[in-house]
């Protein structure tokens, strides 16, 4: 099932190290040659500081002892930047930051902050610089506890308002896309986590960014509904989502939501559900068909029953003939006409938020311009 894997797709939305998780999983499930797969992760790290790894994967892929030369070269580096870290010019800020007395002086007022570590113990702003620069460092060399530890003292520190600017709407849709793609790797390993990504993702704004420039990510909203039974009735709101964004994508599982709940092609329907078999929890929660006892592997009366409360629960326009055992449905066409207005509707919304998106800053910075 190599043609649905979206690994290409969410790749340009990860950091490197997010990446390596997703190679990971694919070498495990032996969907590319084992040397692409090793070939691409030596890519990946080649812009990190994990050479150890690095090397490890170049003797594993090319079956042999011995590193390539730039590699020795780049570890003397990296270790020597680690010895530099503990002389290097955020040490006192270290210092203050390791002592519990001294960090209650701290307040929430961050100038007031930068002002008392500069007058009582000569700690400036290159200094609060150099912590975030020691953690995208230690984050480089796959120590995320520390860089996380540091990270979160620059964030109480800094007034560097440049590594904060998410001011322009295309930043704010990036930075969306972004944290929907990294939101992944925690909800679909969180108990409660196809709650969080389902009020997360329909959000509108998110919901927005989806339909802009994060189509494939249809997919894991679909899932996280089908096997989530309490939130199944927003399935109707997804469905309208897909039909609106078919020409952008489609996959087994998207497919397999239309042949179901648009075109009632049960037959369509059982065949998508053969490609999503990767997906075990979306065919062992929610495998559908009907005449359909045999496809679905009930008795009759089971299967009868079980085709009433989906009719039922989902409001078709549909009825059972227990006489001849069928099941007659009416197929709702989407008038093009309505469909063009919807989409009119949604391209409106859009553009609204877009501008409210630009104006309110631009309305803030004049009022602010005005009050000096």
């Amino acid at each position: 099932m190599a043609e649905h894997d979206l690994t290409a797709r969410l790749a340009p939305h990860l950091d490197r190290h997010l990446v390596f998780p997703l190679l990971e999983s694919l070498q495990e499930r032996g969907l590319y040659p084992e040397e692409e797969i090793l070939a691409a992760k030596l890519r990946l790290l080649g812009g990190t500081n994990m050479v150890d790894y690095a090397m490890a994967i170049h003797r594993s892929l090319h079956g042999t002892d011995e590193a390539p030369g730039d590699m020795v070269a780049r570890r003397a580096e990296v270790v020597d930047r680690l010895v530099a870290l503990q002389t290097g010019p955020a040490m006192p800020l270290y210092a203050f930051l390791r002592d519990p007395q001294l960090v209650q002086l701290l307040r929430p007022d961050k100038q007031y902050n930068v002002h008392m570590l500069q007058e009582r113990f000569q700690i400036g702003p290159d200094q609060i610089e150099a912590l975030y620069d020691d953690a995208k460092f230690q984050f480089e060399c796959g120590s995320y506890s520390d860089a996380a530890a540091y990270l979160y003292q620059y964030r109480v520190l800094s007034t560097n308002s440049e590594r904060s600017n998410f001011s322009s709407p295309l930043n704010q849709l990036q930075s969306r896309i972004w944290l929907m793609h990294w939101s992944l790797f925690i909800f679909f390993n969180h108990e409660n986590g196809r709650n969080g990504i389902i009020d997360l993702f329909f959000q509108d704004r998110y919901l927005n960014a989806i339909q802009t420039n994060a189509h494939h990510l249809l997919r894991y909203l679909a899932i996280a509904l089908v096997v989530n039974k309490r939130r199944r009735n927003m399935l109707k709101d997804l469905i309208k989502v897909i039909q609106q964004e078919q020409h952008s994508y489609k996959d087994p599982v998207t497919e397999f939501l239309e042949c179901l709940y648009v075109n009632y092609d049960f037959d369509g329907a059982q065949q998508k559900l053969i490609e999503c078999e990767q997906f075990k929890r979306l065919r062992e929660e929610h495998i559908v068909q009907s005449i359909l006892a045999e496809k679905l592997n009930m008795r009759y009366s089971e299967a009868e029953l079980w085709i009433m409360n989906l009719v039922k629960s989902l409001k078709l326009d549909a009825k059972i003939d227990s006489v001849s055992g069928t099941l007659i449905m009416r197929v709702n066409r989407v008038d093009v006409h309505e469909e063009i207005i919807e989409s009119l509707k949604n391209l409106n919304t859009r553009t609204y938020m877009l501008a409210q998106s630009i104006v309110e800053p631009a309305q803030a910075a004049q009022q602010a311009a005005q009050g000096d």
